[in-house]
């Protein structure tokens, strides 16, 4: 299994310009934060990723391809839901 820091690495190099914050909860699971890091808008934050998932690079790249799912939909529903001014 890679460390936090090598797992927050490959993140952001998959995910550039954004930034990543990886953080552990008590019960050992992953929490995930990306976002801009000038402005510090968040994009995405996923939580309750179990560690013990993350032991292969196929385990990771299955990880980085369900975020960008993420980032994609919800780049998609921010642009047909506009927030109200």
């Amino acid at each position: 299994m890679m460390n936090l820091a090598q797992l927050r690495a490959q993140l952001e190099q998959s995910f550039s310009p954004l930034a990543c914050e990886c953080l552990v909860d008590g019960d050992h699971s992953l929490t995930v934060k990306l976002y801009h890091p000038v402005s510090g808008q968040v994009d995405l934050v996923i939580s309750g990723l179990k560690l013990d998932g993350l032991r292969t690079p196929e385990s990771v790249e299955a990880l980085i391809e369900e975020l960008r799912y993420e980032l994609e939909s919800n780049s998609l529903r921010s642009s047909r839901n506009p927030e109200p001014m």
